[in-house]
């Protein structure tokens, strides 16, 4: 099984930290950084609005918990978006190769 997960970041250069991190340790194939998100939520009692740049990873089910758990980690907010869907299809060279480029070595 295949995930796309999003994750949001306050700046492009923690969303660029975030993403070599993810893609070094093979947590996922593939992170787009879409800059420019509005972001409008309640934190702490207060209605917030801020710009952020939205992640969205692709990786594997056998990767899901360990992304998580790297992100959690190493992003700068208390809380951060961690949230994953399971995909339902795609196409099989693409799928493949999102599989080959989250296996490790170790």
């Amino acid at each position: 099984m295949h995930h796309i997960v999003f994750v949001t970041a306050p700046s492009l250069d923690v969303a660029r930290r975030l993403a070599a991190g993810i893609l070094e340790r093979r947590l996922a194939a593939c992170a787009n950084l879409v800059p420019g998100v509005e972001s409008h939520y309640w934190w702490e009692g207060k209605l917030c609005q801020e710009t952020e740049i939205l992640m969205i990873l692709k990786t594997t089910e056998a990767r899901l918990a360990e992304l998580e758990t790297h992100v959690l980690e190493a992003h700068p907010y208390d809380t951060p978006e961690f949230v994953a869907w399971p995909l339902a299809t795609g196409s099989a060279r693409y799928l493949e190769w999102l599989t080959a480029n989250t296996v490790t070595s170790e």
